[in-house]
């Protein structure tokens, strides 16, 4: 029998996510399309079968590694393709030429290779505006700079798409601060634009006009600290299950696993279960993180192991070896178990590691047994 750890990736769940990004987006009425965000191996669901579920939906790919971009490119995929970092060299940018691929431009020095660069084709390009976030992106100060370049470098361009990332569509300062600096940044200019991450196509879908991006909310989680993905319509993608391997009784006073961090004030049953940082889990996850052990809520106790971490049982009677559990995903949000571990979904997901073999499931019908590799 192999190890019963497995990853349920619902290729459904995504499609319908998909769908859900899609409508709130076009609240906004000025809705041009919607990137699919497939950044670090599809936030760890696995590039191949995310990008292949939503082929005949995604209006685009939006992703960091040019690698990856190249690799959908030949694998049939004839959508947009964004690099989310742009370019970094001038071997990068012949190949954007070369597959039809739709750089971010950040930088001043990136508009001049462009120029130098006697590309095979006009390039479209997403030029980053810096309106708050401080990461990439030009600031307000550099504007009469880059309108000169751009102006420059527009007979190598095929198109200029404006683009800005919001820092706080997730809380209440909101996105009308950044608003009002993009807008007064981009005065005159009558460019389409690409605004709305995961956070503002659900809560702010007045920025969604335009290219919209949503990351996250694809994938089942939400954004926000104070709202769950169900209440957003969202459905788990990714449900991390294992099983029970061993079941014991533990005195008061006794402690459990390494460095004895957890202490028993009680008698308790603890169930010690084929999951642990090697996998993906988080391993400074507290004793009291939830865990569902044969359809019942439960709770870690002890420290995380390598291959292996604990839980208790002793509200669970129905629960012994062989019993599955659900670390995270269907019937246990991944915004939950984050949260009690220190953490985001996001690295939840994005952690997850290669020997974890995924089981793939609502696609088409059809459920296969596959590990993750490459387009």
């Amino acid at each position: 029998m192999p190890r019963p750890i497995q990853a349920h990736i619902d290729l459904s769940a995504l499609r319908h996510n998909y769908e859900v990004a899609r409508a709130c987006a076009a609240r906004s009425g000025g809705l041009s399309g919607v990137w699919a965000v497939v950044k670090a191996d599809a936030y760890g669901h696995g590039l191949p079968r995310v990008a292949g579920a939503l082929a005949d939906v995604a209006d685009g790919f939006a992703l960091l590694e040019i690698d990856a971009a190249v690799a959908l490119r030949e694998a049939g995929f004839r959508q947009p393709i964004l690099l989310l970092e742009g370019f970094f060299d001038r071997r990068e940018l012949h190949v954007c030429a070369e597959f039809g691929l739709t750089p971010a431009v950040h930088r001043l020095d990136q508009l001049r290779v462009i120029r130098d660069a006697a590309l095979p084709a006009r390039l479209p390009i997403y030029l980053k505006l810096n309106t708050g976030m401080n990461r990439l992106g030009f600031g307000p100060e550099e504007m009469p700079a880059v309108r000169r370049e751009l102006a420059e470098t527009e007979p190598f361009l095929s198109s200029v798409t404006l683009m800005t990332h919001f820092a706080t569509a997730d809380d209440e300062r909101g996105v009308a601060w950044q608003l009002e600096r993009f807008r007064r940044m981009c005065s005159g200019w009558n460019l389409p634009v690409s605004l709305a991450n995961s956070a503002a196509i659900l809560r702010h879908p007045e920025t969604a006009n335009g290219w919209a991006r949503p990351g996250l909310l694809l994938y089942g989680a939400s954004p926000f600290a104070d709202e769950d993905a169900g209440s957003l319509g969202l459905r788990p993608v990714m449900t991390l299950k294992s099983r029970v391997l061993a079941a014991r009784e533990v005195k008061p006073g006794e402690r459990v696993g390494y460095g004895g961090a957890f202490e028993a004030s009680r008698p308790m049953r603890v169930g010690v279960v084929a999951c642990g940082y090697a996998d993906g889990y988080p391993r400074h996850a507290p004793s009291g993180t939830p865990v569902l052990v044969a359809g019942a809520r439960a709770a870690t106790v002890g420290r995380v192991s390598m291959d292996m971490l604990a839980c208790d049982l002793t509200g669970v009677p129905q629960a012994g070896v062989g019993s599955e559990v659900v670390l995270w995903g269907e019937g246990l949000s991944a915004d939950e178990v984050a949260a009690a571990a220190g953490t985001l979904s996001y690295e939840l997901f994005c952690a997850l590691a290669r020997r974890v073999p995924v089981v793939e499931t609502g696609g088409e019908g059809r459920t296969r047994d596959e590990t993750r590799g490459a387009v």
